[in-house]
Order: C-alpha cells, then structure tokens, then sequence
C-alpha cells in the first residue's frame, strides 16, 4: 500500500526509506539458510565429525553438505536424514516467525518520514567529487612535478574540511560560469581571486582596483605560465600599455555603422541605464557621424582616428562648427562618394534650430570630456594590443584594467567601452563540424571582474552570459551582495539573469540580511524530527502516572538567514590582515550545498613562491592582429 508522501522527495532521498524493507527480505534469506545449515551440523555432530564426511574447519560444515550426504548415504540412514531435516526446519520455522512479527510491528508502527518537507543536507565527499569540485588525487610524482609546471587551469571557488581535518582545495575548469558575494574585506582577494590567478595558465581579463593583483600574479603569469602580460591603465603617466577603441571598428568587413553605433552608444550611456530622453538619442545618432567621419579621414588622409581628436573636431575653437557639417556631407568618404550616414548626421544638425542644435553638440561634448585628459588620450591614442589577442594569439594574454580608487568613477565609460567589446568581438561566430561547435579560438579566456557591478549594466554582459561559454570565455563574476544586482538604479533589476546563468554560486560571511536570504533559499529546506514529551501525574508525586512521547516532522531551512549572518569571518591581527580562515557556503547547481573554509593563498608554500616572483617592469607590447 502506497503512503499519501510515498512520492515526496528527490529520487535519492527515497531510497532510505526502503532501509526496512531490504532488511525484512535479508533476515529471510539468512533463516532460511540457517535452517540448511543447522541441519548439516546435526548430521555431522551424530557421525561424531567423522573424517569421511569431508573436510571442514573447526568441524563447521558449507550448509549445502547435507545434500551431498544424503545423495550418497540416505538410503543407509533414513531416519537420521529426517531428524536432520526436522531440525533444519525447526530452526528456519522459528526464525521466519520471528521476521514475521517484525514485519507486522514495523508495518503497524509510526515511522518519521525525514523528507517529508524537503531533502536538504550538507555535502559530503561523494558530492563534492561528483560536482567536479575535488579532481582525483594527483600522484606523488605530480605533486613533485606541479612546482615546474604549476598551471592547472582551474579556478578556486573554495575549501572545503573532510571528517579527520584535512582542508581540501574546491577547483572547478569546467565552461560554467562562478559568482561570489563577497563583501568588502571579506577575504576574497587571499582567498579566490589570487589563487585562480596564480593557477589559471590561459588568457585572463582582470579588473584590478589599485593594481595589487598586478605586483603579485603578473610576475608568475608571464615567467612560468608562459603569458604576455599586459597593464592598461589609463590614468598612468607611465607604465600602461595603450589602447585605442576607434582601431577596433571593422572598416573593411562592412560593419563598421554598426561598430560605431554600439560605440556611440557606450559612449552617452556611461551607467547602463538606457538612452531616455531626446538628448542621448539625438547626442548619440551625432557621434556616430563624427566618429565614422573621422575613421574615413585617417583611412583617406593617413591620420589617426581617436575619441580625442573627435572631441577636437566638436570643439576646434578656430573653426565654426557649421564648416565640420559642411564637411561631413561632402566629403569623399567611399570610392569619391560621401557616406550617406555621416551626411544625413550632418544634414540633421543643419536643419535644427539653433537652441537645439547647440543643445545637441553640448550634449555629445559633454560625454567625451574624459578623454581631454592629456594622460587618458596619450594611453588611448594608439594600440599596443588588439582585442582579438587576447584568444587568438601565439601565446596567452592576460590584460590587467588598473583603476585606483579616485579615478574609478571617470574612468567608468571607458572600462566599459573595452568590456563590452571584448565580449562583441570575441563572441561573434561559431563554427559546427558534424553537428558539434569548433573551436575556433587557441586559448581560452576568463573574465575576473572583480566588482564588477561598479561597471554599471552592461546589458551585453547579462545577454552573452547564457552562451559565450561555447566561445570558449568563462566569467568569474564577484559582487559585494546580491543587492549591487537587482539594484534598479546601478544594477540590473529584480529580474537580473546574471544568478540564474552562473552554475556556481559562493558567499563570504555577507553583511545583509537579503545576500543572507538568498543563500537560505539556495541551501534548500530539511525536515527535522521534533520530539514532543507529556507527562501526568501529581507534582509532588515521586513518579508520574504518565508520560508520552510524540515524533513530529517539521520544516527548518538548511541555513537560516540568521546562520548565514552568523557565520564564522576571518580572523585579523591588529593591521587588519587575515590570520585564519573564516567559513563559506558553495552551492553548485544539481547538487547539496557545501559548507566549506575560506583558502589563503599565504598559507600554502606553492602558491607563497608563486606570488613572490616579481612583476615586469614594463608591460608586453602585441603586434596588432591582421
């Protein structure tokens, strides 16, 4: 008979409930050979273990010798045969009643079903090598050897305690994409981003706030894990490689309106919020003339095209700006033609009324006032490195995007420029052999976007999240709290698709009690069996007259939000550097959660040596690509 909850639960967690059954049918199957068994032993112990009856150990006979025997001396000793049997049957009668009657009290009896409110629980070992987080352990030889050839090409999502103490590494190199909450201080820099950087051997973009990552992994990078290693930052006076955004249009493919159209856009939208009012839609559809404008001159005239010199070309203080209109609709941009983007943007600006024309170009101006800076336009005045490099060249590349802290906010448009190209250029096609995608890339990339919701939405981030993986780009993704996401001002709303295209998701100890809810939720729900005691009688009496006691099932979270707040941080000494791990929580999709130790890459020696190479004193330069 079916039980009402007899189909709740995962498919796993059914299975325990059939413990019983199991055991029932077992204990049939051991009387029933006991009752062959007793038999042979009586025949044997009436022949006084005579050595004609075989061999035997200790004078324990194999139960089926009783039939040997009687196959070869029943008709000698019948009525030994039969006493034999008579007690083989008393023996296996006896113990079939006795699993009789505790089939019948365990069927009649109360059983808690411990999943009848969810099937939640911790991770065991099993789990986490199924989840691909803990790869077989490597031979003495490749612990020996991994000091010469240190690159693994994995990522750290965490650590992870077994029962006798020993802290095991959680390292994933599957396509899948990582996302941490981790809040400020937390420990994520020792814990995840250094480690992954010091191990991962391919292509790597790193958002590196105060250049620290630079001065601790680059040396290894380039040195050992055969890198290019390449610093961009722009507001240096020295130091940073140059990049310029106008060398990446495709001029000669046909598709540079559309290039620049994405450009243009990036360009008046510096915090992803969307191109609202009549300002942004008339500033930007201007830049996209201009900029192609000046991207046909250099290709005409042998200059080069810059955003500073379109921000010259706007604000040329001896020129009026009616002459750059005039210019734009005739001049001689394709085969002796005028381009009939550039002049249509230069017949709007014609045909508006002064106010609003003048509205329009303060507008466009207004945007590119960055990069009047004389250290922004020398570092953007010319390319070290194609964006194309970075997964298509001889060697691996791994491009640093240093910002110190007060410059991070104006230089806000421009990392977003170069993020949200890498992922148009580099995502852009797939080939298919026989059914199957081809790569078509020689290294693969990981993005660390450290704080990367200080980005703004990137709208082509959220997008390309669900397939770039095919391209062969894996996103590490870290955020202070799951707040910085839906945020509907900075971040991506409450319907953001970042968490539900990231198939790992870790968290640091967080600070608000919503990352705290969130992480409960993905935890799951366990049922826990209360027991409930009653007791009767008089107070003052020395016994109770009776007492009664009730198993109930009921719901609890895995991790409650509490729990989650509560959990153990890091330990700091008195300069405020971490000493001794605190907890984590790792949560892989399709498998239980992981309460695992946060790593500190200090305290493993491979990885100390690692960090202690130095960095180059000048970063690697990259013929740019045909």
């Amino acid at each position: 008979m079916n039980h009402a909850d007899s189909n709740t639960g995962s498919p796993l967690a059914q299975n325990g409930g059939q413990n019983k059954s199991w055991l029932i049918k077992v204990m049939a199957i051991i009387f029933l050979l006991g009752g062959v068994q007793a038999a042979t032993q009586y025949f044997a112990y009436t022949f006084q273990y005579q050595p004609q009856l075989g061999t035997h150990f200790n004078h324990v006979y194999l139960p089926w010798s009783i039939f040997e025997w009687g196959n070869n001396w029943y008709s000698q000793y019948p009525d030994l045969f039969q006493q034999s049997a008579s007690v083989g049957v008393v023996f296996a009668g006896a113990g079939l009643v006795l699993t009789l009657i505790m089939k019948m009290v365990s069927d009649n009896s109360s059983r808690p079903n411990k999943n009848l409110h969810g099937s939640a629980r911790w991770a065991k070992l099993e789990d986490i090598q199924a989840a691909r987080l803990l790869p077989a352990t490597p031979s003495f030889f490749k612990k020996w050897s991994e000091k010469k050839t240190p690159q693994d090409d994995y990522v750290y999502v965490g650590a992870w305690q077994d029962d006798k103490g020993v802290t095991h590494y959680l390292k994933h190199n599957g396509a899948e994409h990582v996302l941490c909450y981790a809040p400020t201080r937390s420990g994520k820099g020792v814990g995840l981003v250094i480690p992954t950087l010091l191990s991962w051997g391919q292509s790597a973009v790193i958002t590196d706030l105060k250049g620290e990552l630079w001065s601790v992994t680059s040396g290894w990078r380039k040195e050992h894990a055969g890198n290019k290693v390449i610093r961009f930052d722009p507001a240096s006076s020295t130091g940073s490689a140059c990049w310029n955004p106008l060398d990446e249009i495709r001029m000669n493919d046909g598709l540079e309106v559309g290039d620049v159209q994405n450009l243009a856009t990036l360009i008046v939208d510096p915090d992803g919020k969307g191109l609202n009012d009549h300002w942004q839609k008339t500033s930007q559809a201007l830049l996209v003339g201009v900029i192609l404008h000046a991207l046909y001159k250099s290709v005409n005239e042998g200059i080069k095209a810059t955003l500073p010199l379109v921000d010259a070309m706007l604000s040329d203080p001896e020129r009026d700006i009616g002459e750059l209109w005039m210019e734009m609709a005739t001049y001689a941009h394709v085969d002796g033609a005028n381009h009939p983007v550039i002049g249509s943007t230069a017949r709007d600006m014609m045909d508006r009324p002064n106010e609003e024309g003048g509205s329009v170009l303060s507008t466009a101006k207004s945007y590119l006032s960055l990069y009047r800076d004389p250290l922004v336009a020398k570092n953007i005045g010319r390319s070290d490195f194609s964006i194309k490099d970075l997964m298509h060249s001889d060697s691996p590349v791994s491009l640093y995007i240093v910002t110190q802290p007060n410059d991070k906010t104006r230089l806000r448009p421009l990392v977003r420029i170069l993020a949200n190209m890498i992922v148009r250029i580099l995502a852009d096609k797939l080939e298919f052999k026989d059914g199957q995608p081809v790569a078509n890339y020689k290294h693969r990339l990981l993005l660390m976007l450290d704080e990367f919701p200080s980005l703004g939405k990137l709208e082509i981030l959220q997008e390309s999240l669900a397939f770039i993986a095919g391209y062969g780009i894996k996103a590490y993704l870290i955020c202070q709290d799951i707040n910085q996401l839906k945020s509907r001002e900075t971040g991506y709303g409450h319907d953001e698709a970042i968490t539900s295209n990231c198939h790992i998701q870790n968290a640091f100890p967080p600070n608000r009690i919503e990352t705290a809810d969130h992480l409960s939720k993905l935890t799951g729900q366990a049922t826990v069996i209360k027991e409930q005691i009653t007791t009767s009688g008089r107070r003052v009496g020395v016994m109770h007259g009776n007492v009664t006691r009730t198993m109930q099932e009921t719901q609890r979270p895995l991790l409650t939000p509490d729990d989650c707040l509560r959990m153990t941080g890091p330990e700091k000494d008195a300069d405020g550097r971490i000493t001794k791990p605190g907890d984590m929580i790792i949560y892989v999709a399709g498998y239980p959660a992981i309460y695992g130790k946060q790593p500190l890459y200090f305290e493993d020696a491979i990885f100390s040596a690692r960090a202690a190479v130095p960095p180059p004193a000048h970063s690697d330069k990259i013929t740019k690509a045909a």
